[in-house]
């Protein structure tokens, strides 16, 4: 038994610190690729850590663009725990920010601290109803959710260019034949405060406050316990008397909401207006999914995604700034970037599958029959 508890604890450090070697594997790949174009790895990850860590203002930038990609991994630690994949974390954001952005160009009377908070709330529940819709269809009808949550990324991509080339479309644009696809600028005193004589603002705090409480949702509240149930086991649950679909569109609402809280943060911190190339990415620079990557780098557990958050923010802070330094081309960059997300991803598939061998290791270990040793029994007695 000492035996067995001893290599269950060295399988779940492997398993812990997995993450950090499938990035670190990446990078060593990402050498090899630099190596071929002729740039000095070292040199060039030096740019990367300057351009991320080097100075107050890279730091900043860093955190401000971890700021997205930590409540979008908070959102799928609560539907990952719920066994529910949302992949559509780019279509709730962009969701979220659409009816943020509304409340911010609607009620320009109001005091500033209002908007804000109004706004917030529009983002929290735009994200929520555009992530409930697959939940529902889920839990109702057996919708698959990663073809729903796909689906609806396209149509809320088709819905911000409609707005934001028509009803939304900032005035001095629709008067221009260019018509860049944007929204008028906020006010002023609409945007959120900066933390910094830097562009950090205060939604970098409320994400890391949120990741405390998102922990507490799941690890001190019955309704985490009763999302980890359903995930965990879902027809257990069920005999349990737990209505599963309600956990089941609950687990993929609440994902939603802080992806469209995201979204919300970016326009009213970063953006101070809606604006984009016609794509996704071309606002959330896609944060929908290099948040997934994130929570996966941090175990599905809020605290832990926050160091993930900030170190693929500043693997991508870092990766323009090696650009920039050391000539590699952009390409390389969007590799680099895919490189990270293809290993941290198999890593988790590994780690969920050393994890169930582990477990059904334990299961016959429990059933298998004590032995016994006839050499150790007195003269005399007998085994029944």
């Amino acid at each position: 038994m000492k035996k067995l508890f001893q290599s269950d604890w060295v399988s779940r450090l492997i398993d812990a610190f997995m993450p950090v070697f499938a990035t670190l594997a990446a990078l060593v790949l990402g050498a090899v690729m630099l190596l071929f174009l002729k740039v000095n790895p070292i040199e060039a990850y030096q740019a990367l850590w300057d351009g991320a860590f080097g100075s107050s203002n890279a730091f900043a930038e860093t955190l401000v663009k971890a700021t997205p990609l930590l409540l979008i991994a908070l959102g799928i630690c609560i539907s990952f725990r719920g066994d529910v994949i949302n992949i559509g974390g780019e279509g709730q954001m962009i969701i979220g920010a659409i009816f943020a952005t509304w409340v911010g160009l609607t009620f320009t009377a109001l005091p500033g601290w209002l908007v804000i908070t109004l706004a917030m709330l529009a983002g929290f529940l735009g994200g929520a109803v555009w992530g409930g819709i697959p939940g529902f269809l889920k839990a109702y009808f057996r919708v698959n959710e990663i073809l729903s949550t796909v689906m609806m990324n396209a149509i809320a991509v088709q819905v911000m260019n409609f707005l934001l080339r028509g009803p939304m479309i900032d005035p001095s644009q629709a008067e221009l034949a260019s018509k860049i696809p944007q929204t008028a600028r906020l006010l002023e005193i609409f945007r959120l405060p900066r933390l910094a004589p830097t562009r950090l603002h205060l939604g970098a705090l409320i994400a890391g406050i949120l990741a405390i409480l998102v922990y507490i949702l799941l690890w001190r509240t019955t309704l985490g316990y009763r999302i980890r149930a359903v995930g965990q086991n879902p027809h257990a649950s069920r005999y349990a008397g737990i209505k599963v679909p309600r956990y089941i569109v609950l687990a993929l609402l609440f994902s939603g909401a802080f992806a469209g809280l995201a979204g919300a943060i970016q326009v009213y911190g970063v953006n101070y207006r809606m604006i984009t190339d016609g794509s996704a990415s071309g606002f959330t620079g896609s944060a929908g999914f290099n948040g997934i990557v994130a929570a996966l780098f941090g175990q599905l557990h809020p605290i832990w995604s926050i160091p993930a958050s900030i170190l693929f923010g500043a693997l991508l802070v870092g990766a323009n700034s090696m650009q920039r330094v050391v000539q590699v081309p952009s390409a390389f960059v969007t590799a680099l970037n895919g490189l990270v997300v293809v290993f941290v991803v198999s890593s988790e598939i590994l780690r969920r599958r050393r994890q169930r061998r582990r477990l059904a290791a334990v299961g016959k270990d429990e059933e298998s029959p004590p032995t016994v040793d006839k050499e150790k029994i007195p003269q005399g007695e007998t085994v029944t």
